[in-house]
């Protein structure tokens, strides 16, 4: 089957980390295939867990039906997500261009299922992708926020997305590359010689020079990004600091860096210290918009949470 020879490769990263970026760099090669965001193993997957999913049909049941299903074949729950695997497979090659080594998947939501990503695909590559976390949420408020301070609309993101991350890394360094955002756009050139040397592909300038014609199939991703960056900037390592441009939001801020803590941040890359003496140094420019933010902060905000 055809499928089978078609290596997955998977960017797992928290959203507004630069990974539409990197996913069309390695799109300039002809051995990568990818698409938008598929979201594709997202159901399939969570036709395994209980909760997560309201469906008129009765998710929870339908779970614990599946699982005794399963428990008839001769590996159990082994069988069962070996099908899942060969399902995704044929779907990335019918999705992938001729001579295709790799098909590339990009879902930021992956971070709900990255553990089982890791166990069904032992022979895929792996990229995890960490960007500084206040520039994380500067970029989420001032790109789907349009400015306006909602942070906690993204509570699943910022909060369990990044500790799920944090604790599958920990768990499979070995089968990992990681790089940092800022590092991949200040050293650009030889972050993209590392990668091609994880994924035994040929370097070659266009990664850098030619990205910006590679046009994603789909609809869903970064297109913010598409439009506004053409070529790798420096511009956007900065402009995290002036969204904490009052005392409260730095409030907040310092608060989510306590809430990661030391240790979590050195396994992204990051300082506490460093961080928190950035964040103190920020300047007030906008006092106004002190009292609604903290109304939009403390009024309750449906938020995507695990169910």
């Amino acid at each position: 089957m055809e499928g089978c020879k078609l290596k997955p490769i998977f960017i797992f990263s928290l959203p507004r980390s630069g990974s539409t970026l990197l996913q069309r760099m390695l799109a300039t090669s002809a051995q990568v295939s990818t698409a938008s965001e598929p979201w594709l193993l997202l159901p399939l997957i969570y036709s395994l867990k209980p909760q997560g999913v309201r469906a008129v049909y009765d998710h929870g049941l339908a779970v614990s039906a599946i699982q005794d299903f399963c428990e008839q074949f001769p590996n159990g729950r082994q069988d069962y997500l070996e099908e899942l695997k060969e399902l995704a497979l044929r779907l990335y090659w019918k999705n992938s261009q001729p001579g295709s080594l790799y098909f590339l998947d990009k879902t930021p939501r992956y971070h709900l299922i990255v553990n089982e990503i890791l166990e069904i695909f032992p022979e895929g590559k792996f990229i995890f992708l960490w960007r500084n976390p206040l520039a994380v949420v500067s970029s989420i408020v001032n790109s789907w926020c349009k400015g306006k301070w909602k942070p906690n609309v993204w509570h699943l993101d910022l909060y369990n997305g990044i500790t799920s991350l944090i604790d599958a890394y920990k768990s499979n360094r070995n089968k990992i590359h990681v790089l940092q955002y800022e590092n991949l756009i200040r050293n650009t050139s030889e972050e993209m010689k590392q990668i091609c040397g994880y994924l035994s592909l040929d370097y070659h300038h266009e990664m850098i020079d030619s990205f910006q014609k590679i046009n994603l199939a789909g609809k869903y991703g970064d297109k913010t990004g598409i439009i506004n960056y053409k070529s790798v900037s420096n511009d956007s390592l900065d402009k995290w600091k002036s969204t904490y441009n009052n005392p409260f939001r730095r409030y907040w801020a310092s608060n989510y860096i306590k809430w990661l803590g030391a240790d979590n941040l050195g396994i992204m890359g990051y300082n506490y210290n460093d961080l928190m003496s950035t964040l103190d140094a920020v300047k007030n420019i906008n006092l106004n918009c002190i009292f609604s933010d903290m109304i939009r902060t403390i009024v309750p905000i449906r938020k995507f949470q695990i169910r």
